[in-house]
């Protein structure tokens, strides 16, 4: 088995974003980093996703869109769009929407079962989210 791309997930918010990486196989997604979203329309965040596509390598991108149950793209997925559409600007990646209506939620539930104190889980809760999207996406492209 050769290297596989490096494929990066994110879980976009309003206030961080968690970014988690494959491994060298393609097989298992990491946490890696939560960045914090820069306030009145700086642009640091979208930067510092872009440095990590470039330190890891990374040749594909999966997002979380969050839409309504209804499967309709409401407000929040509008601004997840328009936040990802600066990143495949800045990183020059077409990014992969996956619906994420439900990754937070599975987060917090894995974190409260692995016994993670609240101020450590929402510290690392977007990276785990981003983990789940991006996992999803690797188990769809195995099989």
């Amino acid at each position: 088995m050769g290297q596989h791309k490096r494929t990066m997930g994110l879980d976009i918010g309003m206030r961080r974003i968690g970014v988690a990486i494959s491994d060298a196989l393609g097989l298992t997604a990491q946490p890696i980093e939560t960045v914090q979203v820069s306030p009145r329309g700086g642009k640091a965040h979208i930067a510092r996703i872009a440095e990590l596509v470039a330190e890891h390598g990374v040749e594909e991108i999966v997002a979380g869109v969050p839409l309504e149950m209804s499967g309709k793209a409401g407000t929040m997925a509008r601004r997840v769009r328009r936040m990802l559409t600066q990143i495949e600007a800045a990183t020059g990646q077409t990014i992969i929407e996956l619906d994420e209506r439900l990754t937070t939620r599975q987060a917090e539930r894995a974190l409260k079962q692995g016994k993670v104190g609240w101020q450590q889980r929402r510290d690392v809760v977007d990276q785990v989210a981003a983990s789940i999207i991006l996992q999803a996406h690797l188990n769809a492209q195995a099989r």
